[in-house]
């Protein structure tokens, strides 16, 4: 009996033990800013009972089992498990950021999917490393973070456009990505960075789903959003700093270029334009003249969101204001932008979302990137001159062959400059979820974009000495442009699993698509008092017999429609199809419709049985896609004729201006295809700390969009305003390699890092151009020689010229080798020996061949972040391998200025086999060879940033949550044997983007900034 009490108190005393409960609190905060998390979800772990944090992240959680573990969860941010073991009210939880977390949610095109379950090749960009390399414009921020994209600017100026490549130049024509901003086609280049919460880069067949305007690849963005449960917050950004010019052209100063000159002279027998060059010394440094320093940049901007249990809101503005380089007021670039994002639960079913944007902008440019232009003068004039004479006046250029007929006085060439540029543009989204049924969502949304911009171009009446830049006559420019377009989606998603086992999801879907505008130009002479103050086209008064306004008009639509099914087996086996079907009025009736179909499929090794628990290879996806799509980016109208041409009639004797038919048409012109395919391996290993993403590649585009094909001039495809017909007649091959891997570690409490590698092999190959010459020309040398080519088995755009062999010794060299008259000049001992390539005994056009590449054949980026207590440090590099530039600044002409590289020319026998002799006489020395053409290949350090957070604490009851300091440099250095200003520049060109005439350099800028935020 006595035992029976002992197991009576015995159970009673362990039942008292199982049931003991504790209560605990405390706050949520990200570990990173320290900032409060909201809406955080926490449970106890194999339980139901749970609870989230409240507006300050504070949270509490009663009668938890003892032992209990609790799981604090949020998107985002890696889980964080709290151990009960007694009662605590000051719980402090600090989240880490999991940016690579598997169970992270990426957008598509028309829908979303977790990383995990991903089977095309995409990439992602997060709102922090937009935070940290403050691009001025988005683009700037894919340089040397994605894998596969390249970004190369077509000039530094302020507001100067970039140019975007996706797995390298798949045709001759548009070859830019597509913008999607919210599920609207949007311009990338507008965005305030800072209002953007994700950019995701669709680089395979997973683009498919948007069809003709897929080809390129597509951009996704997310702007930010107000986060639910949410109290209001603040986030204020600003940042000024100076610029300077990255880096000048070594030219020669004014001794070395007057004992040059003198040199060339005397080698030809004439008087020396420099009998005394003693008191020279070094004159004019012209880039020092051309170029500011400490010019400035600022920028503000600042964003309010929060959110209750139904609505959401994000409303920010910024203001950027930078200054150039070159020219200081009279170029310039400013942007104002404003937005506002609202979402509403109006219902457990019906969701509504809105977002506007509104963008100001106004720049002002030089003549720039062509010969003549400013920084084109700065390289080219004599050091022996003085900007100023001795009136005050700019220094004239004499009118004299020597000088050349372009080259002018870089100063008075800025100083009479005027142009104005004002674009205003408002675009947006607006949205509606409804829930018909389990599983069964209807989405429908309207995007739009409405933009007018004013022009003006003020010529004033000026003489810079019988140059061809004297203006005789006064006048103004004025052009407007209206521009629209808006698309309507309407799709239904269902999502279906069965057993937990077989998981649908099918979306079927219709967009509309309409873009329309006009626009007008016109010209005034003789503008009142010669000024740009009066440079209005209503206060001019001059006649012309010439036609001098222009107008046009335009309306485009697309009608599509699209599928996608999606299905997996627990999470294992991943299968994607989709279609689409598009119809554009830019095509013809017989060719108006084409369809787009793209498989993608995956496998997630890892959680196959066999694979086991992985201690070192925590995740491990095998993927393929296949798919086409299309490319519609041609002028409009191309099918048919349209009397868009100029023409001048005679009528009773008189002239008339009239119309005439413009651009011939080609009723047979359709679609480009692009066939993409892709095999990858995703692979996570080392407790997820290291990621490895792996791709082949290889795209082929045909029917390539080929515009001015060559016909009869009896067409009258020279007359003004008309042109050459546009015709399906190429192939171009893209195929390569990409490789990206990260390694993120959290050290300790105090100490982290974040690194990241990533490398893109790629190979271009034409292999079909039947447009009947087989090859299409692009790119100028000189005034008019063509430098680049498209033609089957080279890379689209190579460089298409002369192969040179050093230098002649002496004349027996000469008589020994193929004759060079065909050239169109003499030869002499110091010229440079061309290549007999086709072997035929003498050397003249058909022995130009491919001379250069600018394409590069491997691109990378290498990026680092560090993070010490309150310290943070990054930095951000971008390489690239491979790829030719053509040295297109340099004017031929005697008393022009020379690159110092001159000063090791031939002077004699043995004296040089790599530089010319210099003389005023012709040679063939300057044809276009590979003599110009330079190894462009670079390694840039693109962003170096440190900052430190402040302690939250000694801001007291202020409102500071957040205050962060840094000091960085953009565009701090770059590696490169490359002579021009920017090995990184391009015109943008498929065919002679190469081309290098002067590039205004990227500004190294140096900042100070701060985040706050409230």
């Amino acid at each position: 009996m006595k035992s029976n009490y002992l197991l009576i108190y015995f159970l009673l005393l362990s039942a008292f033990g199982f049931a003991q409960s504790y209560d605990i609190g405390g706050t949520v905060k990200e570990s990173g800013s320290g900032l409060p998390l909201p809406g955080v979800n926490i449970q106890i772990k194999n339980s139901t009972k749970g609870t989230t944090s409240d507006f300050d992240g504070n949270f509490s959680l009663t009668g938890i089992p003892s032992g209990s573990v609790v799981v604090f969860s949020y998107v985002g941010f890696s889980n964080f498990e709290y151990t009960v073991t007694s009662t605590n009210n000051n719980v402090a939880v600090s989240l880490q950021e999991d940016t690579k977390s598997l169970d992270e949610v990426i957008v598509i095109g028309y829908g979303s999917q977790k990383k995990r379950e991903v089977t095309g090749s995409v990439s992602t960009v997060e709102a922090k490393t937009l935070e940290l390399l403050k691009p001025v414009k988005v683009e700037q921020a894919l340089q040397g973070t994605v894998s596969g994209v390249v970004v190369t600017g077509q000039s530094g100026s302020p507001g100067a456009e970039l140019n975007i490549r996706i797995r390298g130049i798949a045709t001759n024509g548009e070859n830019r990505p597509t913008a999607i901003i919210d599920g609207y086609v949007g311009e990338l280049g507008l965005l305030n960075p800072n209002d953007i919460e994700t950019i995701t880069v669709l680089k395979d067949a997973q683009a498919a789903i948007y069809g003709t305007i897929g080809a390129n690849g597509v951009i996704l963005i997310t702007t930010k959003k107000g986060k639910k449960n949410s109290k209001a917050t603040i986030n204020y950004n600003v940042y000024t700093g100076f610029q300077e010019t990255s880096r000048k052209i070594s030219v020669l100063n004014a001794t070395d270029y007057a004992l040059l000159a003198n040199e060339a002279f005397a080698n030809d027998g004439k008087p020396l334009p420099f009998p005394n060059v003693s008191g020279l010394g070094k004159g004019t440094d012209w880039q020092d003249q051309v170029f500011g320093k400490g010019v400035p940049i600022v920028n503000h901007d600042i964003n309010f969101s929060g959110g209750s249990d139904n609505i959401t809101y994000s409303i920010s503005g910024s203001h950027l204001d930078q200054e150039g380089i070159v020219g200081s007021n009279k170029s310039g670039f400013l942007r104002n932008t404003a937005r506002i994002g609202l979402t509403a639960d109006i219902t457990d079913r019906l969701k509504v979302n809105t977002n506007v944007i509104y963008t100001y902008f106004n720049r002002k440019t030089l003549n720039e990137n062509v010969l003549g232009s400013v920084l084109f003068n700065a390289l080219n004039m004599p050091s022996t001159m003085m900007p100023y004479d001795a009136n005050g006046d700019f220094t004239l250029v004499p009118n004299a062959a020597e000088y050349g007929t372009e080259i002018i006085n870089p100063l008075a060439q800025i100083e009479n400059t005027y142009n104005d540029y004002n674009y205003k543009k408002l675009n947006g989204s607006f949205g509606l979820d409804y829930k018909l049924a389990k599983g069964l969502t209807l989405v429908s949304r309207m995007g739009f974009n409405t933009s007018n911009s004013e022009s003006k171009t003020f010529a004033k009446q000026i003489e810079y000495g019988g140059k061809i830049y004297d203006v005789d006559r006064s006048s103004v420019t004025q052009g407007a442009v209206n521009d629209n377009n808006y698309s309507f989606d309407i799709y239904a998603e269902y999502k279906k699993s069965i057993q937990d086992e077989h998981n649908f999801s099918v979306t079927i879907g219709n967009t509309i698509f309409r873009e329309w505008g006009n626009g007008l130009s016109a010209t005034g002479f003789d503008v009142p008092y010669n000024s740009w103050q009066y440079a209005d086209i209503g206060l001019t008064r001059g006649a012309s017999d010439d036609l001098t306004n222009s107008s046009y008009t335009y309306d485009e639509r697309r009608l599509s429609y699209f599928g996608r099914l999606q299905y997996d087996y627990k999470g294992k086996y991943l299968f994607s199809a989709m279609i689409r079907r598009d119809a554009s009025t830019k095509f013809g009736p017989d060719n108006a419709v084409a369809y787009f179909p793209s498989f993608t499929s995956g496998w997630v090794v890892s959680d196959e049985n066999f694979f086991g628990e992985g201690k070192f290879v925590n995740f491990l996806k095998v993927r393929a896609s296949y798919g086409t799509l299309g490319n519609d980016q041609i002028g409009n109208n191309r099918y048919t004729s349209l009397l868009t041409g100029e023409a001048t009639y005679v009528f009773d004797g008189a002239l008339v201006n009239g119309v005439a038919p413009g651009a011939i048409s080609n009723s047979e012109v359709k679609w480009e295809e692009a066939r993409k395919i892709d095999f990858g391996i995703d692979l996570n290993l080392l407790n997820n700390k290291v990621t490895l993403v792996a791709d082949y590649f290889n795209d082929t585009r045909k029917d390539l969009l080929i515009v001015g094909v060559p016909v009869s001039g009896a067409t009258g495809a020279a007359a003004p305003g008309a042109g050459l017909p546009t015709i399906n007649a190429g192939t171009v091959k893209n195929y390569g390699f990409e490789f990206a891997v990260g390694y993120k570690d959290n050290i300790s409490d105090d100490f982290s890092f974040d690194l990241n590698y990533n490398v893109t092999f790629l190979k271009n190959k034409v292999t079909e151009v039947d447009n009947g010459t087989g090859f299409v020309e692009g790119g100028n040398f000189g005034e008019s020689t063509r430098t680049s080519r498209m033609e089957v088995g080279h890379s689209i755009g190579y460089f298409y010229g002369y192969k040179t062999d050093g230098i002649f010794q002496n004349q027996a060299e000469i008589d020994a080798h193929p004759s060079q008259a065909g050239l169109g000049a003499g030869t002499s001992p110091g010229d440079i020996r061309f290549v007999d390539v086709n072997g035929d005994g003498k050397i003249d056009a058909n022995d130009r061949t491919n001379i250069g590449d600018p394409i590069p054949a491997a691109t990378m980026g290498f990026n680092m972040q560090f993070n010490y207590k309150g310290f943070d440090f990054n930095a951000f590099t971008f390489a690239s391998i491979g790829n030719d530039m053509v040295r297109n600044y340099e004017r031929n002409v005697a008393l022009g200025n020379k690159l110092n590289y001159n000063l090791e020319r031939w002077t004699g026998e043995g004296t040089s086999n790599s530089v010319p002799r210099v003389t005023t006489g012709a040679t063939a020395n300057g044809l276009f060879s590979d003599y110009f053409v330079e190894d462009a290949s670079f390694v840039r350090i693109q962003n170096v940033q440190l900052g430190y957070t402040l302690d939250s604490n000694i801001f007291g009851k202020s409102g500071i949550t957040k205050a962060r300091i840094y000091l960085g440099v953009n565009n701090v250095y770059t590696f490169t044997k490359y002579k021009g200003y920017d090995p990184t520049a391009s015109s943008g060109a498929p065919i002679g983007g190469g081309v290098d005439y002067g590039f205004y350099p990227v500004p190294r800028t140096y900042m100070l900034g701060a985040n706050i935020n409230f």
